[in-house]
């Protein structure tokens, strides 16, 4: 008798000898569907308001779509070159945010979370629990591209970053038609989204770590060990707040859409 090929999930020598991928009998595929279709939706939205290059800034309330900040190129309409004009004019297959949205992807793609997520829904690796996978080996996050992975801590410096520049993208979004102090829906929409990116930013392991994941005696130290026990209660809502941001970024992006395009018109509270 022939002796099967070293190997994982279906192909592994160790499975019992069941012609069954499963036993279980419940909807176990349903979970990796709708986290590839929502996961689908966030990317081929994200993808073309990102390299439209219209109605993506408010000149008369100062309301700037995420997607598009840092605007620093000449390529931005004026009002929106918030922190100045860098470079000059950007080919239309370079994103006028350049600066900010291949570290964010790359924040989000090394997140402990989504990591779970596409491996699980897009790589079946494994797709449930008690389903083995259809991959003949596994070689973890030893090789390329995985190895990418291990960068997740330097991607979270920079998405503090990026969420600072949200954040004052935001407070200057207080901006009256006729000057001055302002406020409207677009407002609470943009202030909504930056404070749960926030939330989602330091939820992340990566600043658990960074506050109190090296501290010996939290006694010693009570005002990090303070720090850390806020982000670790964050961090148990992870995976809501992952998926919570990637609506309200698109919320946030749809309705500054709506208003620059003149599709609707800005609920104003003041000014």
């Amino acid at each position: 008798m022939s002796v099967p090929a070293a190997g994982t999930g279906v192909r592994s020598v160790t499975r019992a000898r069941i012609a069954a991928r499963t036993l279980r009998t419940d909807r176990w595929w349903q979970p990796p569907l709708l986290t590839t279709l929502g996961l689908a939706v966030f990317v081929v939205y994200a993808t073309i308001r990102s390299f439209v290059r219209t109605a993506y800034w408010v000149e008369e309330y100062h309301y700037l779509t995420p997607f598009y900040s840092p605007c620093v190129s000449a390529s931005c309409v004026p009002g929106a070159r918030h922190f100045g004009t860098w470079v000059g004019e950007l080919p239309m297959w370079i994103p006028l945010a350049f600066l900010s949205l291949p570290f964010l992807l790359g924040f989000r793609l090394t997140c402990y979370y989504y990591r779970k997520a596409y491996y699980r829904s897009i790589w079946l690796a494994p797709p449930a629990c008690a389903v083995a996978e259809p991959h003949a080996r596994y070689t973890g996050e030893t090789r390329l591209p995985l190895l990418i992975q291990n960068s997740h801590r330097y991607f979270f410096y920079t998405a503090l970053v990026i969420s600072a520049i949200n954040t004052y993208d935001a407070i200057l979004a207080f901006h009256g038609a006729g000057g001055g102090f302002g406020f409207g829906l677009g407002n609470v929409i943009l202030v909504v989204n930056v404070v749960l990116l926030w939330a989602y930013t330091v939820s992340c392991h990566s600043c658990r770590h960074v506050t109190g994941g090296r501290l010996k005696h939290f006694s010693k130290h009570p005002l990090r060990y303070r720090v850390w026990t806020f982000v670790s209660r964050l961090n148990t809502r992870h995976m809501q707040l992952a998926w919570t941001t990637l609506g309200t970024l698109m919320i946030t992006d749809f309705y500054i859409m709506l208003v620059a395009s003149g599709t609707i018109s800005d609920l104003r509270f003041v000014g």
